[in-house]
């Protein structure tokens, strides 16, 4: 048996595919190069592939992190390679390595998500600096969303661990995110736009940077 981690990116031809397509898309894949992929046990086994903070539909990202288990050994290379020719226009591969089996599971180590949110509109640097800053200095931000039928109430400051004006060009701003990303809650960049006062502009979000527990940064 054996583990491998792979980082791959998703560019906005797949932007508005769901988490059960993306996982779908990898199973292809893997089977159409013939990657050993181990089971899990039950009437119904299923390939043991797992993504960490899989990405809402409608973002992009330069980091996706999945770890999968293999029946055989394989090198990582071997396993890159063989699926550069296989994977449809949207998904890239950037790299993949070994983690030993006893590791802890991916999304119980995942601490912080970055991101970039490109905002178009009217209002002036100050009037954005000030925004971000009323909303960091908040101690708590209570905030509500809705699953299906049931509607979840939490506090949203509490899972943002920062912002910040990482570009602007004329009416473009570019906004960095750093967002927790664990077993409190995970924040949601669409969530701390609308917080801001921007739901009303044309927005793009890109995942930057997932942060991992033991300081290892993708």
């Amino acid at each position: 048996m054996q583990r491998l981690r792979l980082r791959f990116g998703r560019t906005k031809e797949l932007k508005y595919i769901s988490h059960p397509d993306v996982i779908r898309t990898w199973e292809r894949s893997f089977r159409r190069v013939d990657i050993p992929l181990a089971y899990s046990q039950g009437f119904t086994p299923h390939p043991q592939i797992s993504i960490a903070s899989p990405l809402a539909i409608g973002m992009t990202s330069d980091v996706e992190l999945m770890d999968i288990k293999l029946t055989t050994w394989m090198p990582p290379q071997s396993l890159t390679m063989k699926l550069a020719t296989q994977l449809p226009q949207g998904f890239q591969l950037w790299e993949t390595w070994i983690v030993g089996l006893n590791f802890p599971s991916l999304q119980s180590v995942l601490t912080y998500a970055e991101y970039i949110v490109v905002v178009n509109t009217e209002r002036n640097r100050q009037d954005v600096e000030n925004s971000i800053e009323s909303l960091l200095k908040k101690k708590e931000l209570v905030w509500s969303h809705r699953r299906g039928e049931k509607t979840h109430h939490y506090d949203l400051r509490a899972l943002i661990d920062d912002i910040w004006i990482a570009d602007c060009i004329e009416s473009t701003y570019s906004l960095g995110m750093r967002l927790c990303c664990g077993h409190a809650g995970s924040g949601r960049p669409e969530q701390v736009v609308a917080a801001l006062g921007f739901c009303h502009y044309p927005v793009s979000i890109h995942r930057s940077k997932l942060i991992l527990e033991d300081c290892t940064t993708k």
